[in-house]
């Protein structure tokens, strides 16, 4: 299936039918980074590459697109004509998904001819960033869990389908255990989790009932929510129909707590569990959780054997976009700069280069892409030649175990959840001479001109 050509924003088209018409057709290199990483965070986990593949192979215009784009008057035939033909035929090279990366590196680079890489800028800022910001949420989450698992419980509140079902696969990579969403259980292989909600117990009338009904049907994976009415009342309930199960050969897997003070609330769950021979019975907390309160409620010892983690995970929280850019770096003229305020891009096809050292990061070097690699591990490999991938890609749990390892060799300054501070990024001698020489020029040009600097 066809990936929607119309899926981009408009000034794209309008700039690739002036490149087109001009013969601005040479190849030029784009790369998707992050301007600043966002407050309270010392890294970002890369995600999202293997749907930007996708998009990039399936990327097409249908008749009916073509039709509408006549109907705007703003094309002409031969612009149309070369929608109609249109497919990627250009090269990717991408930092792996799960790897840790940081401000000004780039995620991903792209080298095509100009209108084809020009087209492609708006769904590849969008597959990328979104995956990233959510893939991060979720590592942040699992350090504060301090080895307890989670759930993606966000598919209520994520920003609309296509956005809940990434955001699962991008919180499997961050560290989350399972998720609730089922499409996306089912389409990226991930443990498929779920309680009970509040309106079951409320249809039955008493938790009693509304506990051995689910039990029943839930077998040996029933987790009762215990918190409709009374919660100290629910868990004696849950008791209840624990030692019924066991009777009758089966098990309660556990209890969820979904509102009060969760962790003074788990706590006495705990004493009375365990006084009633039922140690073995779980306990998940959820109710509006993100990686600070979690964090919370592991120092103050709630006795949480998992967590239920929604609308902060699937938004991104208190983070809810990234500063992604998609900028031109290098084209037929040469390496390319922007000197905007607050906006400054620095120039050519680079490579990161990360040192490390007894398993922790040192400090990354951003040099030009065919600088020798002596200095350290070159993160960005080729993904795309010629429009095609170069490999059939990866399952989740490498991506995801690559993560967790990244995770390890991050120093605890960069992991820490609030005012973290990330690994030194320095420019190499080359592609700092680089910036210097073509900044100078521009400023030069400008003062020429008159006009400011571009």
């Amino acid at each position: 299936m066809s990936a929607p050509g119309l899926l981009t924003d408009f000034y794209e088209l309008t700039m690739a039918a002036i490149y087109l018409e001009r013969g601005l057709v040479a190849p030029a290199t784009f790369e998707l980074s992050v301007r600043s990483l966002p407050p309270n965070r010392g890294f970002l986990v890369a995600c999202g590459l293997e749907q930007a593949l996708d998009y990039l192979e399936d990327m097409a215009f249908d008749e009916d697109a073509i039709g509408w784009l006549a109907s705007t008057g703003r094309f002409d035939d031969s612009f149309l004509r070369y929608l109609r033909r249109f497919r990627f035929s250009g090269d990717v090279r991408a930092v792996p998904e799960g790897e840790t990366v940081f401000a000004r590196e780039p995620i991903l680079e792209v080298s095509a001819p100009l209108p084809e890489a020009q087209l492609v800028e708006s769904m590849l800022l969008n597959l990328v960033a979104f995956q990233t910001n959510v893939a991060t949420k979720a590592a942040r989450i699992a350090l504060a869990c301090a080895g307890r698992p989670f759930a993606d419980f966000s598919l209520r509140r994520a920003h609309g389908a296509d956005a809940a079902v990434l955001a699962a696969r991008a919180a499997f990579v961050g560290g989350a255990a399972s998720t609730s969403d089922c499409e996306a259980a089912r389409r990226w292989g991930i443990e498929p989790s779920g309680t009970m909600a509040h309106s079951f117990v409320m249809a039955f009338g008493d938790e009693n009932r509304a506990f051995r009904e689910y039990a029943g049907a839930a077998g040996d994976r029933a987790v009762l929510l215990v918190d409709t009415f009374d919660t100290a009342r629910g868990v004696r309930e849950a008791v209840r129909t624990a030692r019924e199960r066991l009777r009758e050969g089966g098990r309660v897997l556990g209890i969820r707590i979904d509102s009060g003070d969760l962790a003074r609330t788990a706590c006495e769950a705990r004493r009375v569990l365990d006084a009633e021979g039922l140690a073995e019975l779980r306990i998940l907390l959820s109710g509006d959780l993100d990686e600070y309160r979690i964090e919370e409620l592991v120092s103050q010892g709630a006795p949480a054997d998992g967590f239920g983690v929604g609308t902060q995970l699937g938004t991104g929280g208190d983070v809810p976009a990234l500063q992604a850019v998609y900028k031109l770096v290098e084209d037929a003229g040469g390496p390319r700069l922007k000197l905007s305020l607050g906006k400054r891009t620095l120039p050519g096809r680079k490579q990161v280069l990360r040192r490390e050292a007894g398993g922790i990061l040192l400090e990354d070097i951003l040099a030009l892409y065919d600088e020798p690699a002596g200095e350290g591990r070159p993160l960005l490999a080729p993904a795309m030649l010629g429009g095609r991938r170069v490999s059939s890609g990866e399952s989740l749990g490498v991506i995801r175990e690559r993560c967790r390892m990244a995770l390890e060799r991050l120093p605890a300054e960069a992991r820490a959840l609030r005012d973290p501070r990330s690994p030194r990024v320095r420019l190499s001698k080359a592609l700092a001479e680089l910036d210097a020489r073509l900044a100078a020029a521009a400023e030069a040009a400008s003062a020429h001109s008159g006009d400011p600097p571009p």
